[in-house]
């Protein structure tokens, strides 16, 4: 039960959070075609999976019950593939061929890169 309720608080903060930075990421970038709140809150929440995965399973510092508020509640509730999906969607509706496809890869290649970070950064922090 315990992790129930850590799920759901770290889901509560998470899309608090992506709300609040995805508004921001998109009134600073003055883009109305390109969905970079979107795109950075996937990837911090990508890189924050890899920072606590790092420290979990390859050092294990984090807790079972820290493991459920870090690796699937925040994160879970930060990120957005639904939201992704539907302005990809919104893109090819409207013929931007190049955008849609420019979003499908940085998506995928910049969430990787993120995870992948979160692990180097962890293991720089904790020699």
């Amino acid at each position: 039960m315990q992790d129930v309720l850590l799920v759901g608080l770290g889901g509560f903060c998470g899309s608090v959070c992506r709300y609040a930075l995805s508004g921001l990421a998109q009134r600073v970038s003055h883009s109305i075609s390109w969905p970079w709140g979107t795109l950075v809150v996937n990837v911090l929440g990508r890189f924050s999976i890899g920072l606590a995965s790092h420290l979990a399973i390859e050092r294990g510092i984090v807790s079972t019950h820290t493991r459920s508020l870090l690796i699937v509640g925040i994160p879970g509730g930060l990120t957005t593939f639904s939201t992704f999906a539907n302005e990809t969607y919104n893109l090819l509706h409207d013929r931007e061929m190049g955008l849609a496809l420019l979003n499908l890869s940085a998506e995928l290649l910049l969430g990787l890169g993120g995870v992948w970070f979160g692990h180097v950064a962890a293991r720089l922090m904790w020699r």
